[in-house]
């Protein structure tokens, strides 16, 4: 296998690419060359997502379109790796006959195994899950990304078993990596230049090792990496600890900005879900954030359409997101998962046409929402991050705020991996525009006697 070139495509979560990332390490560990297109490769493997029905349409239809390129290149492998793996791996394999090697999220250290299978004719397919695996060891290799930016998986697996949900399913139980192998795998990204770090698992908040917590996770990296901005996704309403707030507000590079996904809006949608918390507690928990973190930016998932939603229960909703303003939403139609308890149990019974036109009001709403905080922005200053240029023209760059807002400003002498303090001058629902002061260091900027950020 030494000789041969890997192609990996990917879809769905951060958790999904650092996936790839570990897989990328195990294959060129047994001296494999990663390349970047699909038409280059010897072995091509596509890492699934089975969240939403939409991903997984993709995912199909570009499987179909490599049966095609395999017509032309006899010696073609294709695989499927991560959460689709188990549910579909007879229509894929047998069936549909669209792919030679099926892997489950647990099952990566496996698959020199299985390419040596399919070199001697076989189909392969692992997709036994794990109650130890966390891949703690192995170091994984980017690939891809912009060298600035970079998502280290904490834990993996989901005891949570919200009603439309099937990660518990593909991922199976909750686990987490020891601290020592976190620390280390930060400290080389400090060495390669990395400036900033996303933490991840399903429910961040659940992390334990021995006697090592969340909190105390949060604690130790960014004490031991003060020039690496962090980040952490995705925390869970229903256990969110104090203690962590108080360590945002007194770490300079704990970002102010949290991911904390609602769903719904309404105790009996809540309930239907089986989201363990009332509306009254998940905006008791946003009060407490803004109290001690004053400026925080919040994030959220949210679900439209889903099971028995009637118009108060989506009026619901809406008011939620109204009242908390969040900067950011991640917005989506219910789309119903096999072996899920909503599944199981429930009738996804909102029309299509309802599920859409409640979605269309969400983001509607939303989108106003952002268009007004961004313009409360008007005038500050914020550390950027620079991450590249920016999409629409070369003479400008574009990186995060530590609130995690797009921000785009002059280039001038600045580069990727600077951080540059910048004020705000005009903006979008989307983006802030900017002009640069100058190059600085989170150090620097915080420690500025008036921080207007």
């Amino acid at each position: 296998m030494s000789d041969k070139r890997f192609y990996i495509e990917t879809y769905g979560c951060q958790m999904n690419m650092a996936d790839s990332e570990v897989v990328n390490s195990i294959l060129m560990d047994e001296g494999m060359s990663p390349v970047h297109s699909a038409e280059e490769a010897d072995v091509i493997f596509v890492n699934t997502c089975s969240i939403r029905e939409n991903a997984e349409t993709r995912v199909w239809n570009r499987l179909k379109e490599f049966r095609s390129l395999k017509k032309e290149k006899k010696d073609l492998t294709v695989g499927v790796l991560g959460c689709m793996a188990e549910r579909i791996k007879e229509n894929i394999i047998e069936k549909e006959q669209l792919v030679d090697i099926v892997v489950g999220p647990d099952a990566y250290r496996d698959i020199p195994n299985l390419l040596k299978e399919v070199n001697d004719g076989r189909k392969a397919v692992n997709v036994l899950l794990s109650l130890e695996e966390t891949y703690a060891d192995i170091t994984p290799v980017r690939t891809s990304g912009n060298g600035v930016t970079a998502f280290v998986s904490i834990m993996r697996g989901c005891d949570n078993m919200c009603a439309f949900c099937v990660v518990p399913f593909t991922r199976g139980r909750e686990r987490s990596r020891p601290l020592s192998s976190i620390m280390d795998e930060i400290s080389q990204l400090n060495d390669q230049g990395y400036k900033e770090v996303t933490v991840l698992g399903q429910n961040v908040n659940s992390y334990q090792y021995e006697d090592i917590d969340f909190t105390k996770l949060m604690d130790e990296v960014s004490k031991a990496n003060p020039e690496i901005r962090f980040r952490f996704s995705s925390p869970h309403p229903k256990d969110f600890p104090e203690p962590l707030l108080h360590l945002i507000a007194e770490r300079p590079n704990l970002c102010n900005y949290i991911h904390i996904p609602a769903q719904a809006g309404s105790d009996t949608m809540l309930e239907r879900m089986r989201r363990p918390y009332t509306r009254d507690q998940y905006l008791k928990l946003i009060d407490r954030m803004r109290e001690i973190i004053p400026g925080v930016s919040l994030s959220t998932d949210i679900i439209a359409g889903f099971c028995d939603e009637t118009e108060e229960e989506h009026e619901a909703t809406m008011s939620l997101m109204k009242i908390v303003e969040y900067d950011l939403a991640y917005m989506f139609a219910y789309s119903e998962r096999e072996r899920t308890l909503a599944a199981r149990k429930y009738e996804d019974n909102v029309p299509e046409k309802i599920k859409k036109r409640r979605l269309t009001e969400i983001i509607k709403q939303q989108m106003a929402i952002q268009e007004k905080n961004n313009k409360d922005e008007v005038a500050r200053r914020h550390l950027v991050l620079v991450e590249g240029t920016s999409k629409k023209s070369d003479e400008q760059l574009s990186g995060r705020t530590d609130t995690n807002k797009m921000v785009v400003f002059d280039k001038k002498n600045f580069k990727k991996g600077d951080y540059v303090e910048v004020e705000v001058t005009d903006y979008t629902s989307a983006t802030l525009i900017a002009k640069p002061i100058r190059k600085s260091s989170i150090a620097e900027f915080y420690n500025q006697t008036v921080v207007t950020a």
